[in-house]
């Protein structure tokens, strides 16, 4: 008995002096479905999330943006709208040009708002990017070369 005392001693010792793993919290932008249907900029709007503490920024809010809006957000009017993207990969920041490959066949299906209204919204509050390249699954967009912001046809209405 008094072995397992010391032993739970030493436990609770050990726990208490193990930090706690830091968090950040993180501006997530998402589709508020309400203002969108009545055509009232602007047509994103920011929860917040806490996460495990992170060195980018930027890629953390994208993995955010693709796991979508909890149960509570798509009840105060969230969405996430994946134009048939099922996630991203190769992101990368480069002379203030974010670069960003989506996964799945994308499609704006018509739509003048698709995924990339939501990662510009998402990518938009990181100082040190001041352009975004979202690349199809094939690595094709509108405009790959030099400092501007483009999107691949797919996207395209």
């Amino acid at each position: 008995m008094k072995q397992l005392s010391l032993f739970v001693l030493l436990f609770v010792l050990l726990a208490a002096c193990t930090p706690a793993p830091e968090t950040i919290t993180l501006s997530v932008y998402f589709q508020d479905v309400n203002q969108f249907a009545v055509g009232t900029e602007p047509y994103e709007r920011a929860v917040t999330r806490t996460i495990p503490a992170s060195d980018d920024l930027p890629f953390a809010v994208l993995e955010q943006l693709f796991l979508g809006p909890t149960l509570e957000e798509q009840a105060d009017g969230l969405s996430v709208v994946l134009s048939g993207t099922t996630g991203f990969k190769d992101f990368r920041v480069e002379q203030g040009v974010a670069h960003i490959t989506l996964l799945g066949a994308c499609s704006s299906g018509g739509s003048t708002y698709s995924i990339a209204n939501l990662i510009f919204a998402n990518l938009a509050q990181f100082p040190e990017i001041q352009w975004i390249k979202i690349y199809d699954e094939s690595g094709q967009t509108g405009s790959p070369d030099g400092q501007s912001s483009s999107i691949p046809f797919c996207l395209e209405p």
